[in-house]
């Protein structure tokens, strides 16, 4: 690094400090400002340097500490005064992490960036479920989309797209809208019957999995009272879930290390 300011957009990946990258962790420990969202772990947040200032940052439905505007300006006015800015984001910064909001703002104003990738939901909480996003036989691609429009606006999706069997669809931030997400899929062709899941939590110990079907994925993610972050898959991939079950929320690890097998 040299001498000048520069904010780093780092993704922190599902909540397992485990799953940050080399790269993240290296910023966080040289770290004179953090700022960071919700979904970023406490123990992400261990990692941060004593002496490193905290600002939170965080938003969810309805609940904005800061609206976005007021976050980029923010970050302009800390990389005035800090060298090592490290701006924290749940999962990837570019994957509904508005990180090229941010990345964007910070060039309109001359200030270095740099963007470091982070795990994202879409591969991390479906590997700890059990969900392959793409299995041969099963699914030749993936389709990623919001659940949730601006302004709480109506869904503007290409059904038909999406609703297609070949395909995994995974949906981030799509609690509120989960009702109207399937009736549409399955206006636009998809079967009730097709493989679904609801994630909470997902990757971390707090971990919750509900395997149903699209018919029944409203209902049953009321039921069962899951609350966001929720991940929800559509697809036959789902059918896998049971088969690749190995994540266990109350054990550490799945398998032992090879020093723990030999202590």
């Amino acid at each position: 690094m040299n001498d000048d300011p520069c904010v780093y957009l780092v993704g922190t990946g599902p909540g397992d400090p485990d799953l940050l990258t080399v790269r993240a962790l290296r910023l966080i420990e040289q770290a004179d400002v953090v700022v960071y969202d919700r979904l970023v772990a406490p123990g992400v947040l261990d990692l941060v340097p004593a002496g490193a200032s905290r600002i939170y940052v965080g938003k969810a439905t309805d609940r904005h500490t800061l609206p976005q505007d007021e976050i980029n300006r923010l970050l302009l006015k800390v990389a005035g005064r800090a060298r090592v800015v490290v701006r924290l984001k749940g999962g990837d910064p570019f994957v509904f992490g508005r990180g090229g909001e941010e990345a964007e703002f910070l060039r309109r104003h001359n200030v270095r960036f740099e963007v470091v990738p982070g795990v994202t939901a879409a591969t991390a909480v479906t590997t700890y479920a059990g969900i392959p996003l793409t299995h041969r036989g099963l699914s030749t691609g993936v389709q990623i989309i919001t659940g949730h429009s601006r302004a709480n606006g109506p869904l503007e999706h290409d059904w038909a797209r999406l609703a297609n069997p070949d395909q995994t669809l995974v949906i981030y931030m799509g609690v509120s809208n989960i009702d109207e997400i399937s009736a549409r899929l399955m206006e636009a062709g998809l079967s009730g019957d097709t493989p679904a899941a609801a994630i909470q939590d997902g990757a971390t110990s707090r971990q919750r999995r509900l395997v149903t079907t699209l018919a029944q994925l409203g209902r049953e993610t009321r039921e069962a009272d899951l609350r966001p972050p929720v991940l929800f898959v559509i697809g036959r991939v789902v059918s896998m879930a049971d088969t690749l079950d190995w994540y266990r929320p109350e054990q550490a690890e799945a398998c032992p290390t090879a020093r723990e097998r030999s202590a």
